[in-house]
């Protein structure tokens, strides 16, 4: 577990203890974890549970990242990855020019790649646009 992409995202992301649809329209609770069919959840959610469920969810797009990204990664730079795979999907890093660019090691071209990547729903989010330079959670090859 990355505990950077796991502060990244419950700080950006924030707690709902209801479900709420997230700017790409999905059904969403706690810190972003998508509904899933047949997700059943006490009414209100606790932050230690969906916490947990972060966690999960972290776990499993951490194995998307590390089978699509070849070379290392600094813990910021794995955090940023993180943050993205758990906001647009593995399928999106798979097919994405994001992914070129990291496996090339062209780090500093990456949080411009990043920047492609702040629609949701189609509108602009500014959550999305400020991830990539977040203090200590950054993708930056120097981190």
């Amino acid at each position: 577990m990355n505990p950077l992409a796991l502060k990244l995202i419950k700080t950006f992301e924030g707690f709902s203890p209801v479900v709420y649809n997230c700017g790409g329209g999905y059904q969403t609770i706690g810190y972003g974890h998508r509904l899933k069919e047949g997700d059943i959840f006490p009414k209100p959610l606790v932050e230690q549970l969906a916490e947990d469920l972060l966690i999960q969810d972290l776990a499993i797009m951490g194995r998307y990242l590390h089978r699509l990204i070849c070379v290392p990664l600094t813990p910021g730079q794995e955090a940023a990855l993180l943050s993205f795979v758990f906001n647009v999907g593995p399928a999106a890093l798979e097919r994405s020019t994001l992914r070129s660019k990291v496996n090339r090691e062209e780090h500093d071209i990456v949080p411009w790649e990043l920047m492609r990547w702040v629609w949701a729903g189609g509108k602009r989010c500014r959550g999305l646009e400020r991830r990539p330079f977040v203090e200590g959670c950054a993708y930056k090859g120097e981190l």
